[in-house]
């Protein structure tokens, strides 16, 4: 942690906040990695703060002391875009980091509090990574499992990572 933010859990009413760094983050980090045709194409669905998920209390945001929030992240039994649920098994969902705070270990403490608060209820964590976020990922000890597409609505399947970590 840091004396420039804290980390806390996410409420429903940080919806707007939520889908405003989601679009900073994706927007600015993706476009690197991603054709900007698909990358118009992705956002609106990748850009939007998951209610259920805020209101889980397995998602977390990292907040400035100036007041504005500059990461995000959580985790969800449900496997992404289903109601499907593994015992022992979970996954990590929305991890974004503000564009103007990369570099400053804001994503490696949202996870460490996200899969620190998951251990009392799984064993293993899959990740479903955009291109660019893999190495932040491994960085975090995920093991590669390898390339997935995820279908983002009828038209856009957006190229990503499966990823998997155990959590012993």
């Amino acid at each position: 942690m840091s004396d420039a933010y804290s980390i806390r859990i996410a409420r429903p009413e940080d919806s707007d906040a939520v889908s405003a760094l989601l679009f900073a983050s994706y927007s600015t980090v993706l476009a690197r990695h991603y054709d900007r045709g698909l990358l118009d194409q992705a956002l609106p669905y990748v850009s939007k703060a998951n209610p259920t998920l805020l209101a889980s209390g397995n998602f977390y945001v990292a907040e400035s002391k100036a007041g504005p929030l500059i990461g995000c992240g959580g985790w969800s039994m449900e496997r992404p875009g289903t109601a499907e649920i593994v015992p022992g098994e979970g996954h990590v969902r929305h991890f974004a980091t503000h564009p103007d705070w990369l570099g400053q270990g804001i994503g490696a403490a949202v996870m460490a509090r996200c899969l620190g608060d998951a251990r009392q209820h799984i064993n293993r964590v899959h990740c479903y990574s955009t291109l660019n976020a893999e190495p932040f990922y491994r960085a975090c000890g995920f093991e590669t499992v390898g390339p997935i597409e995820i279908a983002l609505g009828p038209a856009v399947k957006f190229p990503s990572i499966l990823l998997k970590r155990e959590l012993g």
